[in-house]
């Protein structure tokens, strides 16, 4: 059920999302109790989505999923992506058609709906979620406050104001509440249905990988590809990075507006481009290279979220697959000389990728992790790795 609110009170029902527009969507509560505020957006993938509410760059987003039947997968301890406590700061609610299925796959050790409650997700299901996504693609990404009162008695105007309220995303550095407290390491490998995750036994190169909430399995695929990384957070300083004497750098993905997180991080991330260490940024850290660059970033309408959008890699015509999260993007308009478009939207267009002519510079709009999300993009770590390789040649 939906109207636009004007002076109702409250309602009996369980559960509501209300936009600063002051249209207002009832529906039934579910996860944990209490209002969350924050940006609305929606997500076309049909699977993963312990892996996409569990993404940092989720942070201070409510996600709507457009596919209807959401929680028959259950939820366990080995598909959380954050890769840190902070990281654990992503998606403050969820919105479902549907009510919450029953778990019914093998690796399930919990209900979704206990998961959401423990992590301190509010949910809403009983709404109709093509109107919103409609809604969403017409006049763009919303502040949303969204609820979960047992009781009902929800105060709908309040509700509103409390989305009028909330300052947004443009200018906000999230970056900072989701990174890594203390550095580490990871040698964690990929997952396998027989033996679960591997461990990295013989590395071939150590990188430093500098955290604005990055993906456990971005970790993971660099392991893959024989690569040792070190996590580090966006405070680090560029002499603390090189005392680490890493083979290259990458920068991870991470929510908010990469203009905030460059007055943070960009004196380190410029003197790492000095440095000529091979680099891979990946969403938030293909935004800030190219700010650091000298390009310029953008807010979008809705963003892309989701599992199936089809991106094309410029030098080798190759389409693929790709998984998505992003909401702000690269003006390719605004790239300097020697900063070549590498990756292309084929939805919209938008940048996707780029390279850095005559230096080991790659980067990614999209998550090559694939988490969830289809696999076309791993060769990009192999990419990745060819630089080092071709990097310590030449030293």
């Amino acid at each position: 059920m939906s109207y636009l609110a004007k002076t109702q009170a409250t309602t009996s029902a369980t559960g509501a999302i209300a936009l600063a527009d002051g249209t207002i969507f009832l529906g039934n509560g579910a996860g944990a109790e209490g209002i969350r505020v924050g940006e609305l957006c929606f997500n076309t993938a049909i699977t993963g989505y312990q892996e996409i509410l569990t993404d940092p760059s989720y942070a201070s987003q409510i996600v709507l999923f457009t596919f209807p039947h959401i929680g028959n997968v259950g939820a366990n301890s080995e598909d959380h992506e954050e890769s840190s406590a902070a990281g654990a700061n992503g998606a403050l609610g969820a919105i479902f058609r549907e009510p919450i299925t029953a778990p019914s796959n093998w690796r399930a050790t919990e209900s979704f709906e206990s998961w959401l409650r423990k992590r301190g997700t509010v949910g809403l299901s009983g709404v109709d979620t093509r109107a919103i996504t409609r809604l969403i693609r017409e006049k763009g990404m919303q502040k949303a406050a969204i609820c979960h009162q047992p009781g009902g008695n929800i105060d709908l105007d309040a509700l509103i104001e409390t989305a009028r309220a909330w300052e947004g995303l443009e200018a906000a550095d999230l970056a900072a509440n989701v990174d890594t407290e203390a550095n580490f390491e990871n040698e964690e490998n990929l997952w396998q249905p027989a033996s679960g995750y591997g461990h990295l036994d013989k590395p071939e190169f150590h990188v430093v990988l500098v955290d604005f909430g990055v993906k456990k399995n971005i970790l993971r695929n660099l392991a893959s590809v024989g690569i040792q990384t070190t996590v580090v957070n966006g405070d680090t300083s560029f002499d603390q990075i090189s005392a680490l004497k890493p083979d290259g750098i990458v920068f991870s993905n991470g929510p908010g507006d990469p203009a905030a997180t460059i007055e943070r991080s960009g004196e380190m991330i410029r003197a790492v481009i000095a440095s000529g260490l091979p680099i891979l940024g990946i969403c938030l850290g293909h935004q800030l290279l190219a700010l650091a660059l000298g390009a310029k970033t953008m807010k979008m309408a809705q963003g892309h979220h989701g599992a199936n959008h089809p991106v094309k890699d410029i030098a080798t015509g190759k389409v693929e697959i790709v998984s998505m999260n992003h909401g702000f993007t690269v003006d390719p308009t605004t790239l300097p000389a020697g900063v070549e478009e590498s990756h292309r939207s084929l939805f919209d267009g938008t940048n996707s990728g780029l390279a850095v002519k005559d230096r080991p510079i790659i980067s990614v709009q999209h998550h090559p992790e694939a988490s969830p999300g289809p696999q076309d993009s791993f060769y990009l770590f192999k990419r990745f790795a060819g630089l080092l390789e071709q990097h310590r040649a030449e030293k």
